[in-house]
């Protein structure tokens, strides 16, 4: 392995903007960067909140997008330079390389919308139908409106690489440009095995705004990973740090990203802009950069100062927030692994059609149901048996390895699906859970939940 040392590599430090992180120290900023971090549309992410509305139930977790797509730029450098110094020669790695892994990784969260991934999983789907929206799609038409709208200069195919890598995660992604570097497009956003630097950073962010401990150390990776047949391969000995990267992900999904108050807040916020969509014409802008820049979490606080009588029912849910009168969660079970093949998400109506015959009679918009799928990234399947191994520096020989090689403790199953019911109204709780139980007798000849539904909890009003 050759170790690169072009002049052309070297930066002037002089040219160098100095910020200080929190989780990864000191970040430079060259000036191609700083064209894009200048603009009122990067600096948007200030006002997105990086884990939604988690804020509310762990008050710590109040970071921004901002922060964690100045770590992701970081730690793409930091990956591609450590590729760089061992196997710089060997794989033509050039200066226009490094800054398009590093460009993808500082823009790859410009498209998000507010309120993050519950803007385009809980409230677009309930208005667009069939229509898929995704952030990395309007990630990439963002690029082009900044790059359009201030003017910068910048080579149209390392632009176009950029957003490329963006979308590398999707299996729909179109070809790429770079066929024979392909493993540049492993580094931010990876498709192919889940590795990237964008989870390295928010799982460490993540955790520590939330003051959880994180015991996975993404820099024993990066400092071994090598390219092997264009692809970033591990090495045999680092096969349980990988698999606490995935095993810490599911984890904070589960305690913290699905909380069950996290949820109900974020179906309470989701509710409140749907009542306001009418009339903030909120869904309207997210065809268009030039309106969608404009949308931020501020939504929210903007929804709760007016005074428009279109807005009221949104102002209600609002102060309902506030003042801690969220929607109550009943009770909630993990479908069985027998029936998550053919598992369909379960709806308010189905709960509706579960109610005894003679009690209080449920309506379907007294009814929330959140259905939280948490996996290791590759749904019902493993994920490390996509990664490719190797032994020892001096063999180019890659391999994969089965779990069971390792130990007998690692799961065997890869995916939770667990389905959880609140009611809208406190005094609902005991109607909506005994629909719920009846349910889950009617769906599966069983009750799946752990416990019952408390009844101190029914008895509130």
């Amino acid at each position: 392995m050759g170790v690169r040392t072009d002049v052309e590599l070297s930066i002037d430090r002089r040219v160098l903007k100095h910020v200080h992180d929190n989780v990864h120290g000191n970040i430079y900023l060259e000036p191609l960067f700083l064209k894009f971090i200048d603009t009122e549309q990067f600096q948007r992410l200030r006002e997105l909140k990086q884990l939604s509305l988690a804020h509310m139930v762990y008050p710590g977790a109040v970071h921004s997008r901002f922060e964690h797509s100045l770590g992701v730029y970081w730690l793409a450098g930091k990956a591609v330079d450590t590729i760089n110094s061992y196997q710089g020669l060997e794989l033509d790695i050039e200066h226009s390389d490094i800054q398009t892994v590093k460009l993808a990784g500082l823009l790859h969260d410009v498209g998000h919308g507010p309120f993050s991934h519950s803007f385009e999983r809980e409230f677009l789907p309930r208005l667009l139908n069939d229509f898929t929206w995704r952030h990395e799609d309007m990630s990439v038409k963002m690029i082009d409106y900044i790059v359009d709208e201030h003017n910068i200069e910048i080579d149209s195919e390392c632009l176009k690489k950029v957003k490329e890598m963006i979308t590398a995660s999707h299996e729909d992604n179109p070809t790429k440009s770079m066929v024979e570097k392909h493993f540049l497009y492993d580094i931010v956003a990876n498709g192919r095995n889940g590795i990237d630097v964008d989870k390295f950073d928010y799982i460490v962010r993540d955790s520590r705004a939330c003051g959880l401990g994180c015991n996975f150390q993404f820099e024993r990776l990066m400092e071994t990973m090598r390219v092997i047949g264009d692809e970033i391969c591990y090495r045999a000995k680092d096969y349980l740090t990988i698999h606490k990267l995935f095993a810490t992900r599911a984890d904070l999904h589960r305690t913290v990203y699905t909380h069950a108050k996290v949820k109900a807040i974020e179906l309470m916020v989701t509710d409140a802009l749907l009542k306001a969509n009418d009339s903030l014409g909120i869904s309207s802008s997210i065809y268009q950069p030039a309106e969608f820049w404009k949308l931020d979490d501020s939504i929210l606080r903007r929804i709760e100062i007016s005074t428009e009588r279109e807005l009221k029912e949104s102002r209600d849910l609002i102060l309902r927030i506030r003042r801690r009168e969220l929607y109550q969660f009943c009770n909630e079970f993990s479908v069985p692994k027998d029936k998550m093949e053919h598992f369909k998400n379960i709806t308010p109506q189905d709960i509706v059609c579960s109610q005894k015959a003679g009690g209080v009679t449920l309506k379907e918009e007294d009814i929330a149901v959140s259905n939280v799928k948490i996996d290791l990234t590759r749904g019902r399947n493993n994920p490390l048996e996509c990664i490719k191994f190797f032994k020892e520096y001096e063999s180019d020989e890659t391999f994969p390895i089965q779990d069971d090689r390792i130990s007998h403790l690692l799961p065997a199953f890869y995916q939770d699906m667990i389905v959880r019911v609140y009611s809208k109204k406190p005094e609902l709780v005991e109607a909506v859970s005994e629909a719920f139980e009846n349910f889950q007798l009617k769906t599966y000849g069983m009750k799946t939940q752990v416990h019952a539904t408390p009844e101190k909890k029914k008895r509130r009003t």
